[in-house]
């Protein structure tokens, strides 16, 4: 008799393994630290989330899977190859990023936030974000990206006594759970209809469905794929979003515009381009059009910011995120349509190696000008770079790159190859909606830019940058101007696939 016992790689799962425990630790020692002592716990979460990065550079000598089916190697729950390894980089750099941003907004917030638990919660939903992209079955899937989520919503809500941050919070939790109960339901479906949860035993077992169950299957591919839509903040389950960007502490708020999009779009490629190709009749036509709609939505409410209202400039930024997410839409719709699948997948994950450096140094400059302008709005950064030079010129660099505009090479090469990959699938339409988009976005963008370098009115207020605000700042300004000098870096992803 064959053993059930399934055997275990640690060091393939050792990057999202060691977050959670650096997440069990800090809620540990948390209760025999002082309040004097607490703010160790931020800086040991920053060296576990380093720590866990590093463990991914022993993975790149190729493909590992792991809790296979005994006797069929070919299913497996967990699986790092180049796209979970890429996705994961992705999602460890962006939570060590929001840490780094973390540990100064709860130094300025004086106990207003308990450090304990907002270090367990941000590691608890990094270890679940960076399991996802490796999950292989849908019910690892799932559990993965509620391990995300659960803990976001607590972090989204963790200001004691702001009714602006419970409300945030609720409207994010409400909505979340509805579209990962619809989510579940399609799982079901899935399962009825092929006897399997593993994505690629799916692939095979859903093209030979019983006649009787086809629209079963069908209506099963398209209620999974409503939760991971949910998380990419895809319209129209894009509502959450400016709410939750301004009631969050602003780091959880970049949190969120980073690493959620990556679990929810890692999880996407997953459901449709492995599990479901056969059914791309069904979901690439959804997608072209959620793509469409998600970059028109987002745009036009960016467009509509007035820069003297209280927090403008954090709703811009959500805004902004909902408008590149439909750009990120865009190769994945193309995968349906193009003979090479994994080339439009690429554009995808290169895009968002891209969009995380800027946004997350957007982002950055906005935590350091919030420091001394609780209100947040565009207008609070005119004259900027009269009081502080360099962060104007970095937050002028980062916006030019999510408009694509020079110097942001970055960001003009990157949409280039989306746009490119929507016309190499056929999808003409779509690609001049997302050129009429990026002109749409042109406007806000170079507003905010040009409000940097405008005399300030009054006296200059200059702004002290911590160490922890310094070093985030500078670590997404070398990425973001290393790449715009060598974007073959993370462009060579949309020329070589990643699965």
């Amino acid at each position: 008799m064959s053993s059930l016992v399934q055997s275990v790689d640690w060091l393939a799962i050792a990057p999202p393994t060691l977050t959670a425990l650096v997440g069990l630790v800090v809620l540990v020692v948390d209760l025999f630290l002082g309040d004097d002592k607490k703010a160790v716990l931020g800086w040991v979460s920053v060296v576990g989330l380093a720590a866990s990065a590093l463990l991914l550079l022993p993975l790149l000598d190729g493909d590992r899977a792991t809790f296979c089916l005994t006797g069929d190697a070919g299913a497996c729950s967990y699986t790092a190859d180049r796209f979970t390894l890429v996705i994961q980089f992705l999602v460890l750099g962006g939570a060590l990023l929001a840490a780094l941003l973390s540990v100064t907004a709860l130094k300025d917030a004086n106990k207003e936030l308990p450090e304990g638990e907002f270090w367990f919660l941000l590691l608890s939903s990094a270890a679940g974000a960076a399991l996802l992209p490796a999950s292989r079955d849908l019910a690892t899937l799932i559990v993965a990206l509620e391990v995300a989520s659960l803990p976001a919503f607590a972090l989204v809500g963790i200001k004691h006594g702001d009714k602006k941050s419970s409300e945030a919070a609720l409207k994010f939790f409400l909505s979340s759970v509805t579209a990962t109960a619809v989510s579940l339901m399609g799982v079901s479906f899935v399962y009825a209809t092929t006897g399997t949860l593993y994505l690629t035993e799916i692939a095979d077992k859903i093209q030979h469905v019983d006649g009787q169950f086809h629209t079963l299957a069908q209506a099963g591919v398209v209620l999974t794929l409503v939760g991971f839509a949910f998380k990419t903040a895809a319209v129209p389950f894009h509502f959450w979003v400016p709410d939750t960007y301004v009631g969050a502490p602003l780091p959880i708020a970049a949190y969120l515009s980073v690493v959620g999009k990556a679990v929810g779009f890692s999880g996407l490629i997953l459901v449709t381009v492995v599990a479901f190709p056969s059914y791309a009749d069904v979901w690439g036509p959804a997608l072209a059009a959620l793509a469409a709609l998600t970059m028109t939505v987002g745009n036009v409410g960016a467009l509509r910011q007035q820069t003297t209202r209280a927090y403008s400039a954090v709703r811009l930024l959500a805004w902004s995120s909902v408008g590149q997410a439909g750009y990120l839409l865009v190769p994945i719709a193309s995968a349906a349509y193009s003979k090479d699948g994994e080339k439009a997948i690429g554009s995808t994950v290169a895009y968002a190696l891209m969009y995380a450096a800027v946004n997350l140094g957007a982002f950055a400059v906005a935590a350091l000008v919030g420091r001394t302008r609780a209100l947040n709005r565009i207008s609070d950064y005119r004259g900027l770079y009269a009081s502080n030079p360099l962060a104007a010129l970095l937050l002028g660099f980062f916006l030019l790159c999510l408009a694509g505009l020079p110097p942001g090479i970055i960001g003009l090469f990157a949409k280039v190859t989306v746009f490119a990959s929507a016309v190499d699938a056929g999808l003409g339409w779509l690609a001049v909606v997302m050129a009429v988009n990026v002109v749409i976005a042109l406007f806000y963008y170079l507003q905010w830019t040009t409000l940097l370098f405008r005399a300030p009115e009054g006296e200059p207020e200059k702004h002290r940058v911590p160490a922890p605000l310094t070093a985030a700042i500078a670590l997404t300004a070398v990425l973001g101007v290393a790449l715009s000098g060598a974007p073959q870096l993370i462009l060579r992803f949309s020329d070589t696939g990643l699965f």
